[in-house]
């Protein structure tokens, strides 16, 4: 784990508890960011945290309730994230799916395109791959198009005149959102598929950027309620921009 990481959320746990004025607490704060990056990191369960440290399950589960959710109020809006990106040629936009332990009856969760449940989420990367800004999470049945409208990407980044590469998901979007040619490859003229080639090129970078989430082994097979979901993908979205400061 990124010992910036940790000094960071000891000292964000640190200056809470001092707002809200807390007094004695089982764990000190350094012991609280370390049982919850050990819990994003590595996927820890509660219980076998609490046996770890020396606590019980459910104060575990306290515990890493408050940092998650102190983590995820610091994670950077799309208009925040984007702002700064202007300055920048392009952007890549993206869909992931999160896998998450959902039984074939959950229909809104499935995903057709993955053939899994799952939730999606939306990542935008600059033009090295590097992540920039994740989305609330939808569930896995809603497509990328869908999704990126109704996070407002699409709107944002017209606004902000900033070009995006995406692929052939976000097929009528608009704005200044960027697709491939469409059509089967050997209907493309020559030029047509020098365009596409090249564009693969550029949107093949934002898979770093879904790494980069996934490298956080609790947003590899999600179970808890598909309701915390959002709150850890931003606390996860917010120590990554810290740590890479």
């Amino acid at each position: 784990m990124s010992s910036s990481a940790l000094r960071f959320l000891t000292q964000q746990l640190r200056r809470h508890r001092r707002t809200i004025g807390s007094r004695w607490r089982r764990l000190s704060a350094g012991r609280q960011a370390l049982l919850t990056l050990a819990h994003l990191r590595v996927e820890h369960t509660y219980a076998q945290l609490a046996a770890g440290i020396g606590v019980g399950t459910t104060t575990a589960y306290r515990y890493v309730t408050e940092a998650v959710e102190l983590l995820a109020a610091l994670a950077p809006s799309l208009a925040d994230a984007v702002r700064p990106a202007s300055a920048r040629a392009y952007l890549i936009l993206d869909g992931t799916l999160l896998p998450i332990d959902r039984i074939a009856a959950d229909g809104p969760f499935y995903s057709g395109k993955h053939k899994k449940h799952g939730m999606n989420v939306q990542v935008i990367a600059d033009p090295f791959g590097r992540l920039l800004w994740a989305s609330p999470a939808l569930p896995g049945a809603v497509h990328d198009v869908r999704a990126a409208r109704e996070h407002g990407i699409v709107d944002i980044l017209a606004q902000a005149g900033i070009k995006c590469w995406a692929d052939k998901g976000y097929r009528g979007a608009g704005g200044t959102v960027r697709i491939p040619y469409w059509g089967r490859w050997e209907t493309l003229s020559i030029g047509q598929k020098t365009v596409n080639r090249a564009h693969a090129k550029i949107r093949a970078l934002v898979e770093r950027a879904a790494a980069t989430l996934k490298s956080w082994r609790l947003l590899r097979k999600l179970r808890c309620s598909t309701t915390r979901i959002t709150s850890l993908v931003q606390a996860v979205l917010a120590l990554h921009l810290t740590s890479s400061e």
